[in-house]
């Protein structure tokens, strides 16, 4: 399931005799019931945000979005966050994991090939069918968003060839379909707390084929909303229309599940940041020390071979984290020492041991020390995950030369991302976080005003439960009342 979490998805997009499909957008903030995945490049796409603008200025009045959230970050539960999203016209409710990952949304489609059919989170699957929405239409190859994504016009581009793409994973699984354009919903914030739907189109994939182990049904969802920093993106399409500021920020709770996910940009807590490395398809930070304890790590010079500084990528679509070979045998070793520890491997990849005390009484805190003095403080909880009441296991992963190009890598998923709030300023290129308690609230702000956004856990078995739950209570109180009236 990690090794899932680790796939940084390396997103081919092809033009192919298949469909026809556009893009637009809207908003300003935006939050999403969250779960994780994914990865992509970054273009530049002036001509269709001039189009747009034109095309839909009925849309260009920018807005804060709530996104709901449900899953969580823990190894041994959901592994993963995902957001609930309304599309076509009709509007159909679809799932989709969060990944910072990657950089288009796409979802299921009815005659999909190796889609799974159930879900073991407590979410009822759907597939898209274009044919059955009536504001849907097929991007064509000829498509500014083709063209843009493809970064220009595609060789022997066809009118009436659909724009297709292909998204490939670390795991060995895959996706493949064509873009469609259509109605997308999303909850504008109007108050503390409060939000309204709003409206708007936007170009994503709709998926038809899946390759590798991809049915199983404890982890499935509708697809995966990438939030990545290629114009691809949903996010990255509203910014370029003036719909939403090219801003986002989650908190994520791997202790109840779900949190807060917001579109927008966050004014509080306040927090430290860092500039982003430029140039990069990931959000990569410069990594300067990573201290065990009182011990300082060695790092070697530059462990990602193009770039001329020592990075880490923050990515919200990996669930563990991984740590080339050298430091991660340093931090393991360093845990360890000293303690009678009987280590058995679970599922054949995780390194467990029986452990019934308070593990941030014995083993290490570790820091990971940025520049612009951002620091990644990581508990032993947050690190030694409980298996079961009396196992813990590690959660620091060995990257090795797993990475597309056999370099080494440093990835912090949610398993160091959970129970803070980490904020995407796509604008300014910088990321910064804070510990925080991801069942409370955040401000966002849209020009002069400021509106709390808050908690989310979504969950379709939850919902169906507490609402069942009341409306048959009504339905009996009710009831007995007329039968004592009576």
């Amino acid at each position: 399931m990690d090794l899932r979490r680790l796939a940084l998805a390396v997103v081919t997009l092809v033009a192919a005799l298949v469909g026809e499909f556009g893009c637009s957008a809207y908003g300003n903030v935006v939050t999403f019931d969250v779960k994780h995945k994914f990865a992509g490049k970054r273009n530049h796409l002036r001509a269709m945000k001039a189009h747009d603008m034109r095309r839909h200025g009925r849309f260009l009045s920018t807005v804060d979005v709530d996104v709901p959230l449900g899953g969580d970050g823990h190894p041994s539960g959901a592994g993963l966050y995902f957001a609930k999203l309304k599309i076509g016209n009709p509007l159909e409710e679809y799932h989709v994991q969060v990944d910072t990952g990657s950089d288009i949304l796409w979802v299921n489609c009815v005659g999909c090939d190796k889609c799974p059919e159930k879900s073991d989170l407590g979410i009822s699957l759907k597939q898209y069918d274009h044919k059955k929405s009536s504001t849907s239409s097929l991007v064509y190859c000829n498509n500014e968003f083709c063209a843009a994504a493809h970064d220009g016009k595609l060789k022997d581009c066809k009118p009436d060839l659909q724009c297709e793409y292909y998204v490939t994973y670390g795991d060995g699984t895959s996706n493949g379909g064509y873009f469609v354009k259509d109605t997308i919903e999303l909850q504008q914030v109007t108050g503390n707390l409060q939000t309204s739907p709003t409206n708007g189109s936007i170009v994503f994939g709709c998926g038809s084929k899946r390759a590798g182990d991809t049915t199983t049904s404890s982890e499935s969802v509708d697809g995966i909303i990438g939030f990545g920093q290629a114009n691809s993106s949903m996010i990255s399409q509203l910014a370029q229309n003036g719909v939403v500021k090219n801003k986002f920020a989650h908190c994520l709770d791997n202790v109840d599940g779900g949190g807060i996910f917001a579109i927008g940009e966050v004014v509080g807590p306040q927090m430290n940041k860092t500039k982003m490395i430029a140039g990069q398809s990931h959000y990569k930070i410069t990594l300067k020390e990573v201290h065990i304890g009182d011990t300082t790590v060695k790092l070697e010079t530059s462990f990602f071979g193009s770039i001329d500084e020592n990075a880490a990528i923050i990515d919200s679509g990996t669930t563990l984290a991984y740590l080339p070979t050298t430091i991660h045998e340093q931090v393991i070793k360093k845990i360890t020492s000293g303690k009678s520890l009987e280590m058995e491997k679970i599922e054949g990849q995780f390194s467990c041991f029986k452990y019934d005390k308070n593990v941030d009484d014995e083993f290490p805190v570790i820091k990971f020390l940025f520049k612009d003095s951002l620091v990644l403080t990581v508990y032993p909880h947050d690190y030694l995950f409980r298996f079961r009441d009396d196992m813990r296991c590690i959660g620091w992963q060995d990257g090795g030369s797993k990475s597309t190009n056999e370099e080494e890598m440093i990835l912090l998923g949610d398993l160091v991302l959970s129970n803070k709030l980490v904020i995407y300023d796509i604008e300014n290129q910088t990321i910064g976080w804070t510990e925080y308690n991801c069942t409370s609230s955040v401000k966002v702000k849209n020009g002069n005003t400021e509106y709390s956004v808050g908690y989310h856990v979504v969950s379709s078995a939850s919902s169906f439960t507490i609402g069942g739950i009341l409306a048959f209570l009504f339905i009996l109180y009710s009831f007995t009342s007329l039968f004592y009236i009576a």
